[in-house]
């Protein structure tokens, strides 16, 4: 199997604020729930990660920065000192790789459950996810969120800049703020979640307010040339509408965050053939990092993703994150770049279902027994 057409670009060096990166392919952040239940990170996670140091950038998995905004059990978070000290094991581990990560901070607002955190969950408005949610004694039908207050919303504000400066000092390069997937940030801008009359609410141009203070937020807190938003526009996952507003919601958010010279926009499920693409990469003045449209589910590409993430680079894209094949390729970027075959994915139910299955041990080609050839001692399971 060769690669040929693979664009070249994914391979070569590139600047991200402070940051030099080997290569323009990023490790997308990926939910693994392997965290402990009070979601400190383990020596598993730090395994995970470091087998994977080989992308240009790694971005940790979806981080709770408060209690409320748990989503799932076993999520890990970075609200608490041990947090930040699970974290470092896995910062150092991935340094000693010779890797950078980011870790990405995600709030589920209503997407979460009183089973899992104790707690009522939040969001702009009482209007509960219209599916069951994933909880410690199984799925559970959503409660009603409480609507946010002015007050719970500066709160939540400083708990996105708090969990930043745990971030640091966990010894993260930066953070990536989540306003995608139907989470808290997405929830605001979202018409069918946002039925909000004040500030925060209305028009796309109220609506965008609160991701902005977050993103202004942790960009003071830390620097923003350390800061990166996620956003999915027109995404529907976690029952969210933008009620046919993405091509006002996505320009009015660019424009009201040009100015701070943020580290990257990420833009997920991009599309070169859309023309919001192409209007965000002209607003916006720096680093664009473009995940390409593979879906959810399914089979993987052959490539993993290369040849349309060489499509969107085609397209004014200037770094590819990749989620799913990353997954299962712990060397994924060497694999690429010599036209290896992939490792298929496994079970879906083991991107979740905690251990080593499906997380550790997919083999790097090293690991991996040629024809003719006995396995080196110790050779299999990473």
């Amino acid at each position: 199997m060769t690669y040929a057409s693979l664009d070249p670009r994914l391979f070569e060096p590139a600047r991200l604020g402070p940051l030099h990166l080997p290569n323009r392919l990023a490790m997308a952040p990926l939910t693994r729930t392997r965290a402990a239940a009070d979601g400190v990170p383990g020596p598993l996670m730090a395994t995970y990660y470091a087998q994977r140091a080989t992308a240009g950038l790694i971005i940790a998995e979806a981080t709770t920065p408060n209690a409320v905004g748990q989503t799932y059990p076993h999520v890990p978070a970075l609200h608490r000192p041990e947090h930040v000290r699970g974290w470092r094991r896995v910062t150092e581990a991935v340094r000693a790789a010779g890797g950078r990560m980011f870790v990405q901070l995600q709030h589920g607002g209503r997407v979460g459950h009183p089973e899992t955190s104790g707690l009522t969950p939040l969001a702009p408005s009482p209007v509960p996810l219209p599916e069951t949610v994933h909880t410690p004694s199984g799925r559970r039908p959503a409660v009603v969120p409480r609507a946010m207050t002015v007050e719970d919303i500066r709160s939540t504000v400083a708990d996105f800049a708090s969990a930043a400066r745990n971030a640091l000092a966990a010894g993260f390069e930066g953070v990536e703020v989540h306003a995608a997937n139907g989470h808290l940030l997405h929830q605001f801008l979202a018409g069918n979640t946002n039925l909000r009359t004040d500030a925060y609410g209305g028009p796309p141009s109220r609506r965008v307010r609160f991701v902005v203070e977050v993103v202004r937020a942790v960009a003071e807190a830390i620097g923003p040339e350390r800061v990166g938003l996620r956003v999915s526009p027109a995404n529907t996952v976690n029952g969210v509408d933008e009620g046919g507003d993405t091509a006002l919601l996505y320009p009015a958010l660019v424009e009201a965050l040009a100015g701070l010279r943020l580290a990257y926009l990420h833009v997920e499920f991009a599309d070169p053939a859309d023309p919001l693409f192409h209007r965000l990469r002209q607003a916006w003045p720096g680093t664009l990092m473009a995940n390409p449209a593979l879906g959810w589910d399914g089979p993987l590409p052959a490539d993993g993703g290369g040849a349309a993430g060489g499509r969107l680079l085609a397209a004014g894209a200037d770094l590819i994150a990749l989620g799913r094949a990353f997954l299962a390729n712990p060397d994924l970027v060497r694999r690429l770049r010599v036209g290896a075959p992939l490792n298929p994915l496994r079970d879906a139910l083991m991107m979740y279902a905690g251990g080593e299955a499906g997380y550790t041990d997919y083999p790097a080609l090293g690991d991996v027994p040629q024809p003719g050839r006995a396995p080196a001692a110790g050779a299999g399971a990473a």
